[in-house]
């Protein structure tokens, strides 16, 4: 009788449920070859919960994809953050930054300080493809680009360098003193670009100083910033506790 029962409320709960609709998921690695970079790369593309073909998501670039994934868990952040009403649903793209051939061959250091093939590669490959592949909102107010420590200065690179695609720029204790202070002094002597950006430092042996400078640069010069201190040092502790605010920075209730 009880199995009868079961049975009978599981068919129709498969019947009553949207068609189109589906648990949120992260696809296996992705790989793309790159024209302007010579090679190839992978990623990986989180679809929230819900989500169905007529959306128009936004969407958020993670460059360091991997080690946000699996240090930073950041996909199970977006699940709560959605779940719980906080943003809007949202598809997240996880760059490796891995060699797919070689993962021992980390290409981060030669890719991410304002490599122009970089750029290249995210502007005229990358998201044309994500915005051929899925739902999204192929609009430069609706993407954003993060990174933690080097991908941080990264994504200061796209703010100066492909605001026409993106305007949400995110920096996680972006990278050393030497190259937050020439970031700092790009974005004092360039012509304000139309970004949001928020970034974060730690207190611990961060780069504490220089991210305290140049976030008084951007805010001097007009920037839309998000500014968040943590008492943590250049880690997964500090980072980590700020994904939510990071999110709802860009994707929450305006």
């Amino acid at each position: 009788m009880f199995l009868r029962a079961l049975m009978s409320y599981l068919l129709i709960s498969c019947l009553t449920v949207p068609s189109g609709f589906a648990k949120s998921s992260l696809t296996d690695n992705i790989r793309i070859s790159s024209k302007n970079l010579g090679y190839d790369l992978q990623y990986r593309v989180y679809l929230p919960d819900g989500m169905t073909p007529s959306h128009k998501l936004p969407t958020i670039y993670i460059t360091d994809g991997q080690w946000y994934l699996i240090q930073g868990k950041f996909n199970e952040v977006l699940d709560r953050e959605i779940a719980a009403g906080a943003i809007g649903p949202v598809i997240a793209i996880f760059i490796d930054n891995r060699n797919p051939d070689d993962l021992s061959e980390i290409r981060r250091n030669r890719e991410f300080f304002c490599k122009k093939e970089y750029v290249e590669f995210y502007t005229k490959e990358l998201v044309p493809e994500i915005d051929a592949q899925y739902p999204t909102q192929p609009d430069r107010t609706e993407r954003v680009i993060m990174g933690v420590s080097f991908g941080g200065i990264n994504a200061a690179c796209f703010g100066l360098m492909a605001y026409p695609i993106f305007e949400g720029i995110a920096m996680q204790s972006p990278a050393n003193d030497k190259h937050v202070g020439l970031m700092t002094t790009l974005y004092k002597e360039e012509e304000k670009r139309p970004l949001k950006i928020f970034m974060s430092v730690g207190t611990l042996n961060d780069n504490t100083a220089a991210g305290r400078r140049f976030k008084r640069t951007l805010v001097a010069k007009g920037y839309d910033v998000t500014y968040k201190e943590t008492r943590q040092g250049h880690n997964w502790k500090n980072w980590r506790p700020l994904f939510d605010d990071l999110l709802r920075t860009f994707f929450g209730p305006q």
